[in-house]
């Protein structure tokens, strides 16, 4: 939260706007203070207590009542618009729910000696991953069992694991996992892991299977342990539907940072579109070229700004789907050759969002909706989608 002190602009960790705070300097940066709440002196009426290590990653908002969490990010978005990209937008942005507990599908932990977890903010100290409730109990048995198995077998180590990614499915009836280790693991060990009760697969080739109903279509997709996904099994199937109503029938689409297929599949079954889908990263192209046989889509496995060079023929829509540092400025150079009718970008970081929209607007685009998903409760992330629509007024 932003505060200022004498004119020195004052970040302060584990506030809420609006309350009088105790707060102690951690750290100078550039032009801003970095601080962290000591005593809430006249606390907000949102003021929650915190059971898990509120620094530890996933719980950063966890002392705000759920309510307030959506305002603020609402709030964030509508100012990173108009601070960032001098942009004001359509009506406020509304931004859908999730259950706290549970949400999450993916994640990587840390491995230290033989403790594993998420960090706490800006260290690498760990936190016990339970307690910040992010993933399903079931799945921090598995990892309980797996971190006895490993340490069974290797005489109280962790054989060298730096990390473990997990990846399940909405229904968590898929579970796996691949550990990131400095050495090959010994077969028989790996074996023998792979046997641990409520995993279906380990090691780097294991996938989950994800089905997911959109505009009553059932839509059905692989993906490798290893690869990036939305990570919310709450919101997952209405951040889908959102961004494939706003797919125009029969259109052809391009799918910018395509992952596994989730929008692309979206469009060529829900809406009949012949598809385009580009993604760069080697395991998340590869489940792309088997989710994509079976529907109206060509993927490529390419650079965005590669396929984005070498098109020609404008689409009637683009989706674009970037990493937390947004699009460079080659991709958007690209799209705005392109000249689509639409683009919906679906973002995970707001600044770069609202620096991204600036550059459309200049370039003839008119933002028509914003909407955003709380993909990440209790923390400050959220996701945001904007429909641009080119050579139209802004909606008002």
């Amino acid at each position: 939260m932003i505060a200022r002190l004498a004119g020195q602009v004052v970040l302060v960790g584990g506030a809420i706007p609006g309350e009088r705070v105790t707060a102690r300097i951690e750290r100078i940066g550039k032009g801003v203070l970095y601080a962290d709440t000591v005593t809430a002196d006249e606390p907000s009426a949102d003021r929650r207590a915190v059971a898990a290590d509120p620094l530890c990653g996933g719980c950063l908002y966890a002392h705000i009542g759920y309510a307030r969490q959506l305002t603020i990010k609402s709030d964030v978005i509508a100012d990173a618009f108009a601070r960032i990209g001098h942009l004001t937008l359509p009506a406020a942005v509304a931004v859908a729910p999730s259950p706290e507990e549970g949400y999450r599908m993916r994640a990587r932990l840390h491995v230290r000696g033989q403790r594993y977890g998420f960090f706490r903010e800006g260290t690498h100290d760990l936190c016990d991953a339970r307690a910040t409730r992010q993933l399903l109990p079931a799945s921090c048995d598995v990892l309980d069992r797996l971190a006895a198995a490993l340490r069974s077998v290797e005489a109280g180590s962790m054989q060298g694991v730096r990390e473990i990614e997990l990846s399940e499915n909405i229904d968590a009836s898929n579970r796996a996992v691949c550990f990131d280790s400095g050495t090959a693991m010994d077969v028989r060990i790996a074996q023998r892991l792979s046997q641990t009760e409520g995993l279906t697969g380990f090691g780097p080739a294991a996938t989950v299977t994800d089905t997911l109903a959109v505009e009553s279509v059932s839509l059905v997709l692989r993906r490798n342990v290893l690869a990036f996904f939305q990570g919310n099994r709450y919101l997952l199937q209405k951040l889908v539907g959102h961004v494939v109503e706003h797919v125009p029938r029969g259109a052809s689409i391009v799918d910018l940072y395509a992952g596994a297929g989730l929008f692309a599949i979206g469009a060529a079954a829900c809406r009949g579109s012949r598809v385009k889908a580009v993604e760069g990263d080697r395991v998340s192209a590869a489940d792309l070229t088997v989710n994509a046989a079976a529907h109206d889509i060509q993927p490529f496995h390419e650079p965005v700004e590669a396929f984005l060079a070498a098109v020609r023929a404008a689409p009637d829509a683009v989706i674009v789907d970037p990493p937390r540092t947004g699009m460079s400025r080659e991709a958007l150079e690209g799209v705005v050759r392109m000249r689509a009718g639409r683009v919906i970008y679906v973002s995970c970081d707001v600044a770069t969002l609202a620096r991204d929209s600036r550059r459309l607007v200049d370039a003839g685009y008119a933002i028509q909706r914003a909407d955003a998903f709380d993909l990440f409760p209790n923390t400050p992330h959220v996701e945001t989608v904007v429909v641009f629509d080119y050579g139209r007024v802004p909606a008002a």
